[in-house]
C-alpha cells in the first residue's frame, strides 16, 4: 500500500502533458502476432517528432486518392531535417520505402524499431550524425487501409493485413516510370527533392516452402554505371554478410522457382525493367536494394530480419556514403556524356548455368484430382538440401546509341511528354519559335503488336523498326530534351521506343499506329490502273506478286500497294511522333 501511495505520488508530481510519448507499435506491445492501422502511422510520426524535436521532422508529401496523408519521417542529429539542408551539409539520404505492397507490411514496423533503437544509440550507434534517414512507413496508405484477414493466403502473419494495390487498383511496383498513380507522383516529387543515395524498398515474397529467409537484391549491380556496379555489388554482400552473422539465410536473387511450383527448376536472377525499384533508381544513378523476407517466415521472424537489415545499411551508408556519393555525382557526369554512346536498353540472363545447394524440405509432387495438374507438397518437419540450377549471368540485350543532340517532341505531343519529364526531374526546353525543317532521325513501325489485355490500365505496344535520317518540319511549343543531362539514361528509356517501359511501351502512343483514312476498294481499282502505267510500279508489282504468295491471295493487300503510293496515303502512320537530332535547342 505505501509503495502504490508513493507512486501515484511520484506520478502526480510530474505534469501528464511532459510524459514522454509511447513510441511502441502494435507489433511490438502483441509480440509481432498484430500490426497497427494507419492512425497509428499518424501518431508515431507526430510522436517521434515530439520526442526527439532536434533529430526528426513528421511531414506529409502527399494525398491518396481516398485522401488520407502521406507522411514521412526525416531522421537525423547531422542538423539536416530538410532537403535543402541535406544537400548545402552534402549528407547521404537514405530512403526507407514500407508497404508499397500493403499486405507486405514487415517494412513499417520493423522501421519504426529500428528508428527508435539508432535515435537512442542502441543499434545503428552514431550512424544518424553522418545521414539522414528517410522513413515512409507505408507507401500504400489506401491499401493499407483495405485491412483484413487472409489478404495474403501464402504468409504467416500478421493476423490482419493490408491490401496489395492502391484504392485504384495499381500496383505501385510497377509504376515508377509511367507514373500514374497519385501516390507514385507524390514519391517522384519526394525523391526528386532530397536525391536519395539509396533508395531501400520493403517486401515480403512470395513462393514455395524453403528454409532461405530473405532475399537481397541491389543495383546497379547487373546493370547501370560500371563504378557504381562496384559500389552496389559491395553494399550488397556487406549487408548479407551482417545478415548472416545474425542467423539468416540469404540469398542474391529473387528466390523463387524459374518454374512455377517446381523446385528442380532452380532460379533465374535478372536485371529488373524500370518498372520496378530496382530497375528505375539506376537510371537516376543511385542505389536501390529490394528486400524479400520470405513469407512463410512467421511475422516475428520477419520483422526481425527487416530490422537488421536496415541496421546493417544504416551501418553501411555512415562508412562508405560520402564515398558512395562522391560515385554517384561522377556517374551524373559520365551520363551527361552519353551522347554517341551505346546504352543498353534491357538486359537478359544468359543461359550458363551452375549448380548450387539450396536449403529445403523433402516435398512430393503428385497428380491432382481436384486441378487435374500436378501437387506440390512439402514436409516441413523434414530439412532436405536440394541441388538446383542458377542461372544469374545478366548481359545487356537490346543496344541503342544515344542521340548527339538529344529529342525533339512536336508540339501536339510536348504536354503530356512534358508532365512524364516533370515527373522524374527530367531537364527540357520548350522551343519558342519554330526552327522549321530539321534533320532529325525519325522511327516508323515496320510491325506493330499490343497485347490482348490491359496491364496496369494500358494497353502495351511492342513495336519493331529502326531510326532513318529524314528532314521534317519542327513547329513551335516542341520540347527539345538534351542527351546532355545527369538523368540521360532515364530519358532514353522513356523516349526510346523499344523499350520495355519506354512511354511508347506503355501505350502512350497507341494512337499514332492507328490507320484512320482509307481509300474505298472501287477508287483503288482506279488507282491502281492509272499507277501500273509507270513500268517501274508495275514491275514492283508483279514481283510482290510472285515472290509473295499470301499478297498475291489478298485483294486488300493488292489494292493497298498502290494506295500507300498515292498522295492521299497518311504519311505519319505508324510514325513514331518523338524524333532525335544531332542539334543541341
Amino acid at each position: 500500500m505505501i509503495r502504490t501511495a508513493l507512486a501515484l505520488a511520484l506520478l502526480s508530481a510530474v505534469p501528464l502533458t511532459h510524459a514522454a510519448p509511447d513510441l511502441t507499435t502494435v507489433a511490438e506491445r502483441s509480440g509481432y502476432e498484430a500490426t497497427g492501422r494507419y492512425d497509428e502511422v499518424v501518431k508515431l510520426c507526430a510522436d517521434f517528432q515530439k520526442a526527439y524535436p532536434k533529430a526528426v521532422r513528421c511531414f506529409e508529401f502527399g494525398r491518396t486518392p481516398e485522401g488520407r496523408p502521406m507522411l514521412a519521417l526525416a531522421v537525423s542529429k547531422s542538423g539536416a531535417l530538410t532537403a535543402p539542408q541535406a544537400k548545402k551539409l552534402n549528407v547521404p539520404v537514405l530512403l526507407v520505402q514500407g508497404g508499397i505492397h500493403a499486405g507486405e507490411i514487415d517494412g513499417k514496423d520493423a522501421g519504426f524499431l529500428a528508428l527508435r533503437h539508432a535515435l537512442d544509440g542502441k543499434a545503428a550507434s552514431g550512424t544518424l550524425d553522418k545521414q539522414v534517414l528517410l522513413f515512409v512507413p507505408v507507401f500504400n496508405v489506401d491499401g493499407h487501409e483495405r485491412f483484413g484477414k487472409w489478404n495474403r493466403p501464402n504468409q504467416r502473419g500478421p493476423v490482419e493485413m493490408g491490401w496489395r494495390v492502391t484504392a485504384q487498383n495499381y500496383n505501385l511496383n510497377r509504376d515508377y516510370v509511367k507514373a500514374d498513380a497519385p501516390e507514385m507522383q507524390a514519391m517522384l516529387a519526394l525523391v526528386n527533392a532530397w536525391d536519395p543515395l539509396a533508395y531501400i524498398d520493403l517486401h515480403v515474397t512470395n513462393g514455395a516452402k524453403f528454409q532461405p529467409d530473405v532475399s537481397i537484391q541491389v543495383e546497379p549491380v547487373h546493370g547501370g554505371d560500371e563504378a557504381l556496379k562496384v559500389a552496389g555489388t559491395a553494399l550488397r554482400e556487406n549487408v548479407m554478410a551482417d545478415l548472416r552473422k545474425q542467423g539468416s539465410d540469404p540469398k542474391h536473387f529473387y528466390i523463387s522457382f524459374a518454374k512455377t511450383d517446381d523446385p528442380q527448376s532452380g532460379f533465374v536472377d535478372e536485371m529488373s525493367t524500370p518498372r520496378f525499384s530496382t530497375g528505375y533508381f539506376p537510371l537516376r544513378n543511385r542505389f536501390a536494394m529490394l528486400v524479400e523476407t520470405h513469407s512463410w517466415k512467421d511475422y516475428p521472424t520477419r520483422v526481425k530480419i527487416t530490422y537488421n537489415t536496415i541496421v546493417s545499411v544504416l551501418d553501411q551508408v555512415a562508412r562508405h556514403g560520402a564515398e558512395w556519393r562522391k560515385l554517384a555525382l561522377a556517374a551524373d557526369g559520365r551520363s551527361a556524356a552519353l551522347a554517341g554512346r551505346e546504352f543498353p536498353l534491357s538486359y537478359r540472363t544468359t543461359d550458363k548455368t551452375r549448380t548450387i545447394d539450396f536449403a529445403g524440405y523433402e516435398y512430393t509432387r503428385t497428380p491432382s484430382d481436384v486441378s487435374g495438374g500436378v501437387w506440390t507438397k512439402y514436409d516441413e518437419t523434414k530439412p532436405q538440401l536440394w541441388r538446383v540450377p542458377l542461372r544469374d549471368e545478366v548481359v545487356p540485350d537490346r543496344l541503342v546509341t544515344a542521340p548527339a543532340g538529344g529529342y525533339l517532341v512536336p508540339a501536339a505531343q510536348a504536354a503530356m511528354v512534358a508532365t512524364r519529364l516533370r515527373q522524374h526531374g527530367v531537364t527540357f526546353k520548350v522551343l519558342a519559335s519554330a526552327p522549321g525543317k530539321v534533320d532529325v532521325e525519325t522511327f516508323r513501325a515496320d510491325a506493330t503488336k499490343l497485347t490482348p489485355q490491359s496491364v496496369e490500365g494500358h494497353q502495351m505496344m511492342a513495336l519493331e523498326g529502326s531510326w532513318k535520317p529524314e528532314a521534317r518540319e519542327i513547329g513551335k511549343g516542341a520540347l527539345f530534351v538534351p542527351i546532355a543531362q545527369p538523368k540521360a539514361r532515364l530519358v532514353m528509356t522513356m523516349l526510346e521506343p523499344q523499350g520495355a517501359d519506354s512511354l511508347a511501351a506503355w501505350g502512350l502512343f497507341n494512337v499514332s499506329f492507328e490507320r484512320k483514312e482509307y481509300m474505298e476498294e472501287y477508287v483503288a481499282e482506279e488507282v491502281a490502273r492509272e499507277q501500273l502505267q509507270d513500268p517501274q510500279v508495275a514491275a514492283a508489282f508483279q514481283a510482290r506478286l510472285d515472290s509473295e504468295p499470301a499478297f498475291a491471295k489478298s485483294p486488300r493487300a493488292r489494292l493497298e500497294f498502290f494506295a500507300r503510293r498515292h498522295a492521299s496515303w497518311d504519311e505519319r502512320f505508324n510514325l513514331y511522333p518523338v524524333l532525335r537530332t544531332a542539334r543541341v535547342f
